[in-house]
């Protein structure tokens, strides 16, 4: 009787331990299956981020008129710093150097042309070399350009006034410098913008702060 006893008592006590066991699986299944068909909800959210725009300087806007003295430019190696003024016809460029009206404005991007003449203004742009800084104020702001290219041209070449895709400053005088009569070839100087500062709203332009010689 005993024996029988002990097998019984050891059977039930398996099939209780294997219920067990089989509940503890079937939870164990049900929380895997729950967070795996929601597993997305428990991802950090992910919220995005606002860009705002980087803040640029504001220039101030300006048409010069014809005739207008709207800026100065300053070129070291010779010593001088000149009005620059609206146009290129005989009155303007009495008056200092002379803006190529076709042509974008200093520190616009493209090819600024200025021209001077070469027994006055531009004497000496001669010496002016590669390297070199040339600076321009006007009512925009202040520009920094560096020399970066010398050339003589004949004097019907157009190329010095085609467009450019970089910020360009072209000066152009009449060469040979000490010629008698009508020069027959243009001396070039083409200058690179390496830096800008915009000007404040209220800036401008006095006539006492270049010296003409």
């Amino acid at each position: 009787m005993r024996r029988p006893l002990r097998w019984l008592l050891t059977f039930v006590s398996i099939l209780i331990l294997g219920a067990g066991a089989g509940g503890v699986t079937y939870s164990g299944i049900q929380i895997y299956q729950m967070n795996h068909s929601s597993g997305i909800d428990y991802l950090p959210t992910i919220v995005p981020m606002k860009i705002s725009a980087i803040p640029t300087q504001k220039t101030v806007r300006f048409q010069p008129k014809l005739g207008d003295v709207f800026g100065i430019i300053t070129i070291p190696r010779i010593r001088k710093s000149i009005a620059i003024v609206e146009g290129t016809d005989a009155k303007e460029l009495k008056r200092g150097v002379g803006h190529f009206v076709q042509s974008v404005l200093p520190g616009e991007q493209n090819n600024s042309v200025l021209a001077g003449h070469r027994d006055s203004v531009f004497s000496q742009l001669g010496k002016v070399q590669l390297g070199d800084f040339i600076y321009i104020r006007t009512p925009s702001g202040n520009f920094t350009y560096e020399v970066q290219k010398i050339r003589i041209v004949a004097a019907a070449d157009k190329t010095i006034i085609v467009p450019t895709p970089d910020a360009i400053l072209t000066l152009s005088t009449c060469y040979p410098f000490r010629y008698f009569g009508s020069a027959p070839k243009r001396y070039i100087v083409t200058a690179g913008l390496i830096e800008s500062t915009a000007a404040s709203p209220t800036a401008s332009i006095s006539k006492a702060s270049f010296t003409k010689k």
